[in-house]
């Protein structure tokens, strides 16, 4: 439910400022209200939308600059549970590792975009929780939640899951060689949204939502 509130968000078919009323999408989607309730709190929890006293839920809209800011700080985050996870690394961290890349690789290639990201978004966590430091796993998969639109975006632009697969190779081979180093620099690149990328998912969101690109 989630899922399909999300796509059409993303598709620009919900607009920033439309209002999410639970018993029309649950008439829509077929569903009881319960699971649209859900989806909307789980929405929320990741910023794609707000639930606003006496107005209910709204899709909300994030600015280029703070987007910038968000995937800083996110860059940030990576890094250093790479950088963690390269010297904290255990015997069942690094099968997790390898398990969720070779998943990633096999997602890649069926050329499906949203069977990579749901297996990226694994390979991610596997990162976290291999820096075995709680808080900034906390703080990393609560940052990744409010990312995972932007990044869903990211992955369907062309060639974007192929360059995302190598970069993962690249990461991998740091964190497994114990280079801290390394790994915080290579993750810090991989999320980091600059120049042509960043041109990529403006583009992107312009084209879901065509609203957007008139500053509407």
């Amino acid at each position: 439910m989630r899922d399909r509130i999300e796509n059409e968000i993303l598709t620009g078919a919900m607009p920033p400022g439309y209002r999410l009323d639970e018993m029309t999408l649950a008439a829509r989607f077929g569903v009881s209200r319960t699971p649209v309730r859900e989806a909307l709190f789980q929405l929320a929890s990741a910023g794609l939308i707000e639930i606003r006293p006496r107005r209910g839920a709204v899709v909300t809209e994030v600015g280029p600059e703070r987007l910038v800011q968000m995937f800083e700080v996110m860059a940030g985050l990576e890094g250093m549970a790479g950088r963690l996870a390269a010297r904290r690394q255990t015997d069942a961290d690094r099968r997790n590792l390898t398990e969720t890349h070779e998943a990633c690789r096999r997602a890649a290639e069926t050329a499906d975009a949203d069977a990579y990201y749901y297996e990226n978004e694994r390979f991610h966590h596997a990162i976290y929780a291999a820096s075995h430091n709680a808080f900034l796993i906390e703080q990393c998969a609560a940052l990744h939640r409010r990312l995972k639109p932007y990044r869903r975006i990211q992955l369907q632009v062309m060639n974007r899951v192929a360059n995302s697969l190598a970069e993962h190779e690249a990461v991998v081979d740091a964190i497994l060689k114990m280079d801290g180093d390394r790994a915080e620099r290579l993750l810090r690149d991989h999320i980091m949204i600059q120049g042509d990328r960043f041109s990529d998912l403006m583009a992107s969101l312009a084209e879901r939502n065509p609203e957007r690109s008139r500053g509407g």
